[in-house]
């Protein structure tokens, strides 16, 4: 059964959690769908994970709708939200221009970053029947790779509170709570009809989001991640095995290749012998 929005809105009001997980490739993209995760999403993280940028705002349009096409193709029956890369949606006719590309290639629904001055921007992708997903606290695109916690003064609550109610009103039909306090995330999602999704943002949002490569242990181990798998150990360790395998003579070995029949290897021999 294909997700949408209204199943993703129902798992709110049902008290489901909702699953995120950031995806850059077909492969994963086909483990992620067969999984079962609610939401597959192409996160602009692909510039720090895959890409090998040192910021997110070094990731274009280019990059994004490379990385959607690629995903989309493995998935069947989750949610495909993409990214609005940096600066894609810097005024109205940009932001609509950029997301329908988005959803010309796929993709569900489109994330950007940003508080109450997104509004306009969130209010015109709706009037196009784009759907929107908000981003609030930690903005990588606004305020740097390095995350500070959100939310920890009463007029940064305030804030974030207002934020959240006014980007809802204003059509959003999901919103990211990234490294928010946890008493703060649970206000919004009390108070929002509309599903949040936590990442660094406690326990009390409707749904989570990790990047894959921290659940899979690729790279440094965040506070706000857990590792499901050790990558980078297992991986190390194959391409150790292989190198010494290779080196020593135990790859490729007579299961690894493909014979010519003895009488057809006669012909070319005798052949050769010919042409000498």
């Amino acid at each position: 059964m294909k997700k949408d929005i209204a199943y993703l809105h129902g798992k709110k009001r049902e008290g489901q959690p909702i699953t995120v997980l950031t995806c850059y490739d077909y492969p994963t993209a086909c483990l992620q769908d067969e999984a079962g995760i609610d939401i597959v999403f192409v996160g602009d993280s692909v510039g720090t994970n895959i890409l090998g940028y040192k910021s997110e705002t070094e990731v274009t349009m280019v990059d994004m709708l490379h990385h959607l096409r690629a995903v989309r193709r493995g998935v069947t029956d989750a949610y495909l939200l993409v990214d609005m890369p940096y600066a894609a949606d810097r005024d109205v006719k940009q932001a609509v221009t950029n997301a329908k590309l988005f959803l010309s290639d796929g993709a569900d629904g489109v994330k950007l970053e940003g508080g109450i001055e997104k509004v306009p921007i969130v209010t015109a992708l709706t009037e196009q029947d784009i759907e929107v997903c908000a981003h609030i606290g930690h903005n990588p695109q606004i305020h740097g790779s390095k995350a500070a916690t959100h939310g920890k003064t009463f007029a940064k609550a305030k804030r974030l509170i207002e934020a959240a109610a006014a980007l809802a009103d204003a059509g959003a039909k999901l919103i990211v709570l990234e490294k928010i306090t946890e008493e703060v995330s649970q206000i919004i999602t009390e108070t929002v009809d509309i599903p949040t999704i936590g990442i660094g943002a406690g326990r009390y949002c409707d749904g989570q989001v990790l990047v894959i490569n921290d659940v899979l242990g690729i790279g440094p181990l965040f506070k706000h991640a857990r590792r499901y798998q050790d990558y980078d150990h297992l991986t190390f360790e194959a391409i150790s095995q292989y190198i010494y395998d290779v080196e020593n003579g135990e790859f490729p070995r007579d299961d690894n290749v493909v014979h010519i029949a003895p009488d057809k290897l006669a012909r070319v021999q005798k052949w050769l012998k010919s042409e000498r």
